[in-house]
């Protein structure tokens, strides 16, 4: 058990937390949820005492171990991957260093030997002679191919360094596991395995995550953090989310039932409290409204932003018609000789082991890349939108956001930017901030801005929800839902492409294509 007691933790005047007092039990998987910059994080960095708290303590339970989900996969480049996952377990990994190095001398002492015997005793309790076969099996649950073990961490992909990261996050059946956003990089077979690891597993998770679906599917509670505080709700997150919706409904019920009491009871009192056979009944009246107080719904500190296509010209009949496109790199064909036609309605998801394959694809139909054989006909009364997966290109400059958006659309209406803007979550100074500094999510929010007041009939978005926390990308996915024109794009989150495909185009490993028109759960499902 974990347990949080008193906790506070504040950078100068600044309070993050304030008397936190939680308990994290066993055969739990809590979600810590919040906005962006609420701390989640950082939290779990204080569960893990990698940061001391201003107030209070952490404490758990005598003997337990804590393991935690390791982001710098720099750090291990001259590591043999099988060895990066044995060290999850640090205790073991020691041990096993240790005996390596005594093993090592030509010559014993005695203390030389009882030191071993020590070792090889506390070995076994550990279950070290699995140790190796146990790596080896997580790894390949995750994707990494067998014949990549032995190697070093630098010789591998960078989302292969992720996979023995969370492998060894993992290793040895820790008996509390900090996750925070475990499923970054991860492919749709990874993210179920995962899913299936956490659901059966006996001890204690707080994991942090952006995916919707997983939160569903994994937590038996949410730890939600807002003003500093952090409280515990039982459920995952679409019953937090649907649950906190319904409150705050009945709370503004509530209290229009109390203004409406109270106006009433005013206007008695204006018209009788001069009246001397009603005065009587007008102190009562008085003293009623005095009693009456308005419950006081605090509005979270949650934002979500208003994230709605609108369409200045409708589309035709025509749409888009790819013809025989064939894209080769490095002598490889990676699109080859792929034909389809997007028809009214159609919101196309597209899927591909290989993230390039489907970028490559997104550059060519919007005119960015022209190095490529075959026909692609967009037609007449088309005017689509681009969103790219890289952004770096667009916020090279040091103007402000209202200068940067008023640019690409000559507003001149400082009224109109800032109501815009507003609802994009760019508020009072913020408009002022120099787009070459801003944060990863609001360069998002400005190439959703830029998207919105292009009005197009047709979207490609590569990876929209990159960067975004849970709130946009609500937002983001709603107003997909209600876009009128066509889509095609491309996402890891689950979600987004249950609620929002009605077709999935699957890029196979030879550059050809599998075209369904189904749902994405179906689509997993004809997969299995």
């Amino acid at each position: 058990m974990l347990q949080v007691n008193n906790v506070s933790l504040k950078f100068g005047k600044r309070t993050l937390f304030e008397d936190v007092n939680l308990k994290f039990t066993n055969g739990n998987c809590y979600g810590l949820i919040g906005a962006n910059g609420s701390g989640k994080s950082t939290f779990l960095k204080i569960l893990s005492g990698e940061i001391e708290t201003t107030t209070g303590e952490v404490s758990m339970t005598k003997g337990e171990r804590l393991s935690i989900l390791k982001q710098d996969h720099y750090q291990y480049d001259d590591m043999r991957i099988i060895d990066v996952v044995i060290m999850g377990n640090e205790k073991l990994y020691k041990i096993i260093e240790e005996k390596n190095e005594l093993y090592s001398h030509t010559e014993f002492s005695d203390s030389d030997g009882m030191r071993l015997a020590n070792l090889e005793a506390e070995f076994m309790d550990l279950d070290g002679w699995n140790a190796e076969s146990d790596a080896a099996t997580l790894l390949n649950n995750l994707g990494v191919d067998s014949n990549l073990h032995y190697q070093l961490m630098k010789e591998i992909p960078v989302k292969d360094r992720v996979k023995v990261l969370l492998a060894g996050a993992l290793f040895g059946n820790p008996d509390i596991l900090l996750l925070d956003e475990p499923t970054n990089s991860l492919d749709i077979d990874a993210i179920k395995w995962l899913e299936e690891f956490l659901i059966n597993f006996s001890n204690t998770v707080i994991v942090v995550s952006h995916d919707r679906h997983f939160l569903n599917n994994v937590c038996t509670h949410i730890a939600d953090i807002d003003y500093g505080k952090i409280k515990l709700y039982i459920g995952n997150y679409d019953f937090w989310y649907e649950s906190s919706e319904l409150l705050q409904k009945q709370m503004r019920d509530s209290n229009k039932k109390k203004e409406e009491k109270i106006k009433e009871l005013q206007s008695f009192i204006a018209r009788f409290s001069a009246n001397a056979s009603k005065s009587k009944q007008a102190t009562s009246r008085k003293k009623m409204l005095e009693k009456i107080e308005l419950d006081e719904i605090v509005p979270s500190s949650r934002k979500y932003p208003y994230i709605d296509f609108k369409i200045e010209k409708p589309a035709g009949k025509e749409k888009l018609e790819v013809t025989s496109l064939t894209k080769e790199l490095d002598g490889r064909k990676i699109l080859n000789k792929i034909s389809f036609t997007i028809l009214k309605g159609d919101k196309v998801a597209i899927v591909a082991e290989d993230d390039f394959v489907k970028t490559a694809l997104f550059n060519i139909l919007c005119g960015k890349d022209k190095d490529y054989k075959g026909k692609i006909e967009w037609g007449k009364t088309m005017n689509y939108g681009y969103l790219p997966q890289d952004n770096t290109e667009f916020f090279n400059t040091d103007k402000s956001i209202m200068e940067w958006i008023g640019n690409y659309y000559d507003i001149k209406d400082e009224t109109i930017l800032r109501g815009f803007l507003g609802r994009m979550l760019f508020s009072g100074e913020d408009v002022f901030k120099k787009v070459n500094v801003l944060s990863g999510g609001e360069k998002a929010r400005c190439m959703l801005s830029k998207m919105m007041l292009e009005e197009p009939n047709f979207l490609i978005l590569d990876e929209p929800t990159n960067h975004l926390d849970l709130e946009s990308i609500t937002s983001l996915n709603k107003g997909m839902e209600r876009f009128e024109g066509e889509i095609i794009f491309t996402t890891r989150d689950y979600e987004l492409n249950s609620t929002v495909a009605n077709r999935i185009i699957e890029i196979k490993s030879d550059g050809s294509i599998i075209d369904r028109k189904m749902s994405y759960e179906d689509y997993l499902d004809d997969n299995k």
